[in-house]
């Protein structure tokens, strides 16, 4: 195996234990799946040159690492926007419901440019690896962190992905910001993780250009209600800047 996600045959997508999330080790890191709704989003044909502008992953149930039926379907249709549903199910039962909005891209000259925040943090090089990140999905990653390990509060962590999502196939940025964007609700923790669970019921990505380069930042926090659930929210930049968002609705419980 090449530490990919999943195997995909026809309309199947085999998950592997590289799939795995934090959780247990027969559940998907939501990462994944959504990584995997972007790879099928892109493969879909279009009239003029697209990109993914925002991704919306609905974890409809607890993503199993087995096989999962992938259906694909084309919502909207037009000369500048292509917006594309991707559904997956295990055993007949829909476990993963995405949608994934292409927008055309054309040059566009600006008066000063692109209007995007710059990188207001130190770059990957020279940041000791974080080497205890190793479980299932995880260890697809090299993490370079710039907020201590295990410390409660926001978090910022360089991600660089080396494995691939499906076997054979490249890594497309949007594939990397999505696997990433997911990561918010386990680096920014605001509850022991030994004391607390907070899974994520879905994740939308918004991207304001593609990212650039193997490395890209999540600078990522959380914020916790009473009444059992929670945001994680975290700013995607690569090495020139900011290039997008990510948000995630949580549900906590006492382990």
């Amino acid at each position: 195996m090449s530490g990919a996600a999943y195997v995909v045959e026809g309309d199947t997508a085999r998950a592997t234990a590289h799939a795995a999330g934090p959780w247990h080790p027969g559940l998907q890191h939501g990462g994944a799946p959504a990584s995997l709704v972007v790879w099928a989003a892109e493969r879909m044909p279009a009239a003029a040159p697209l990109r993914v502008a925002r991704l919306t992953v609905e974890l409809l149930r607890p993503v199993p690492v087995a096989p999962l039926e992938l259906r694909v379907a084309t919502l909207r249709e037009g000369r500048k926007i292509q917006l594309v549903e991707i559904r997956l199910l295990h055993d007949g039962k829909e476990v993963v419901r995405g949608t994934v909005l292409k927008l055309r891209t054309a040059a566009t000259p600006l008066p000063r440019g692109p209007i995007l925040p710059p990188l207001d943090t130190p770059p990957p090089a020279g940041i000791p690896a974080d080497p205890d990140f190793s479980f299932g999905f995880a260890a697809a990653f090299e993490l370079r962190r710039l907020t201590t390990r295990g410390k409660l509060g926001p978090a910022q962590v360089w991600f660089r992905q080396h494995a691939p999502i499906v076997e054979g196939e490249p890594l497309s940025p949007a594939m990397r910001a999505a696997a990433v964007g997911d990561y918010s609700n386990g680096i920014a923790t605001e509850l022991p993780w030994g004391e607390w669970t907070f899974i994520n019921a879905d994740l939308t990505v918004s991207l304001a250009r593609e990212p650039e380069g193997e490395w890209i930042l999540s600078d990522a926090e959380c914020w916790v209600g009473e009444d059992g659930t929670g945001l994680a929210m975290c700013r995607l930049a690569d090495e020139r800047g900011t290039f997008g968002r990510a948000v995630q609705s949580l549900l906590l419980e006492a382990r």
